[in-house]
């Protein structure tokens, strides 16, 4: 039998983590500053929230409120403070930002904890490349802010002030798996014909998998490990079906307006240009609900004040970025255990 593993706070362990926790602090200093400088407001959004989010494979702590007169309300601890930085562009503010605690259950491993520190920032009335600039420039800070000119994770290296490629899904698909995504999508998604193209590519595929379950194996299989190389890679124009919360493209409805943003293989931030239209955003809630019945055997509130609001919010970007992961990325960190202060055990 091994020997227990020490606390976190044992103090050989706390020394050992310590470094990384003090260059936590200097990025925490340069990401604050780069928003003050450019004129962003940060905000800081309530965790206790009545719908933690309409995402088919996003897990949840749920709690229950209780009143004064023994009233009892189910609450969730929120997953991102999304839906309340929203609903502050929907009341006037156009810059904003916020670094936020957020829960996610079922979660856990190198890069995955259940309680972790998530960066958001928006900006009104302008497209989601500005966005993708403040994600490469925070990445350039933050190695600046502890001297690091290379990044590196489980053997891959990125240049964090190099300009991030640019690779749109499709041709990622296209290049690291040989499939024609576009083809599978016409005139909605073709799960036969996706299943087909990712057994040939050498992606296992199981009878009750969907079009969706099918994506995401071969991305994060044949996709994922070969982005961030040498410089960060912006993946863009995701297909709408998996981009809940993004507008369609203008020159591709099945495409949407969502990126995310790979530093050594890992994502780091994952970027929108916001769907505003209440409408399609309930039909888009309640489709990822049904799969998250059909998968998990329960599904989430749709928050309507959340829906309310979206009709009055501002044409706008944003994005969520994994702090954390960042800190781990720039200071060479093994595990995110390492660069949380108090890692939930």
């Amino acid at each position: 039998m091994s020997p227990p593993k020490s606390p976190w706070w044992s103090a050989n362990i706390h020394a050992d983590r310590r470094p990384f926790l003090q260059a936590r602090g200097h990025i925490l200093r340069a990401t604050r500053a780069y928003f003050q400088a450019n004129g962003f407001t940060e905000v800081e959004c309530g965790a206790l929230q009545m719908s933690p989010g309409n995402e088919a494979h996003l897990h949840a702590f749920a709690t229950e409120m209780i009143g004064p007169d023994a009233s009892s309300t189910r609450r969730y601890l929120h997953a991102s403070p999304e839906f309340a930085c929203k609903k502050l562009l929907a009341a006037g503010e156009s810059k904003i930002f916020d670094l936020a605690r957020v829960y996610r259950n079922r979660e856990r491993g190198p890069l995955h904890a259940p309680e972790f520190t998530m960066l958001e920032w928006y900006r009104a009335g302008e497209d989601y490349d500005a966005v993708m600039t403040d994600g490469a420039r925070l990445i350039s800070l933050a190695a600046e802010a502890v001297g690091a000119s290379r990044l590196t994770y489980r053997h891959r290296t990125a240049n964090p002030h190099a300009a991030p490629a640019r690779l749109t899904v499709a041709d990622a698909f296209r290049m690291h798996a040989s499939i024609d995504l576009l083809a599978t999508l016409l005139p909605g998604p073709d799960r036969d014909a996706l299943a087909r193209a990712a057994q040939a590519s050498g992606v296992k595929v199981g009878a009750s998998d969907s079009w969706s379950d099918i994506f995401s194996r071969v991305l994060v299989e044949r996709v994922e490990p070969n982005l961030g190389i040498d410089r960060p890679t912006i993946l863009f124009e995701y297909p709408r079906v998996e981009a809940a919360l993004a507008r369609a493209c203008a020159h591709d409805a099945r495409l949407a307006e969502r990126f995310e943003m790979y530093v050594c293989g890992v994502e780091l931030a994952n970027g929108f240009g916001e769907l505003t239209d209440p409408i399609e955003q309930r039909a888009r809630f309640e489709a990822e609900m049904r799969e998250k019945e059909r998968v998990y055997g329960e599904r989430y509130p749709v928050d309507e004040d959340f829906l309310a609001a979206l009709a009055h919010m501002p044409p706008a970007s944003g994005v969520a970025l994994g702090f954390d992961r960042l800190v781990m990325l720039v200071t060479g960190a093994p595990h995110i255990d390492k660069v949380i202060w108090t890692p939930t055990t």
